[in-house]
């Protein structure tokens, strides 16, 4: 019989996959920012045309602005906590779901115990 299983998969901190999430937050912080011009530009657009009540409509799209700068905001946390970071450290990246094969006669605490795949610059390193 077979089971799927959550794996965790954790991402040892090099100067490579450092530079590559520093990359990746910025780019994510400046698709956000845009996003926020674009609702604001929209906005001003839509008011103009007058089809709309100004004030729900200026409520909807601020909401929506409020919550892009709230990731913004949690962008920023974590770019500094990647500065914090040592090099070595494990960063939880993901989880991906596995097959775990189940027999009679298997140690039932084994197979649920969590497993792990730790990744260095894109490579498997270790299986725990």
């Amino acid at each position: 019989m077979q089971l799927l299983q959550t794996v965790t998969v954790k991402q040892v901190l090099t100067e490579q996959s450092k530079k590559e999430l520093h990359q990746s937050y910025y780019q994510k912080k400046m698709m956000l920012q845009k996003e926020c011009d674009q609702l604001r530009f929209e906005l001003k657009k839509l008011d103009r045309t007058k089809k709309f009540p100004s004030a729900s409509l200026k409520s909807h799209f601020e909401k929506e602005i409020n919550g892009r700068k709230e990731k913004i905001k949690l962008i920023d946390f974590q770019i500094e906590q990647l500065n914090i970071l040592p090099l070595g450290s494990e960063i939880k990246e993901k989880e991906v779901q596995a097959l775990v094969d189940v027999n009679v006669g298997d140690s039932w605490d084994q197979i649920t115990k969590e497993q792990m795949i730790i990744v260095k610059d894109g490579i498997i390193i270790e299986i725990r």
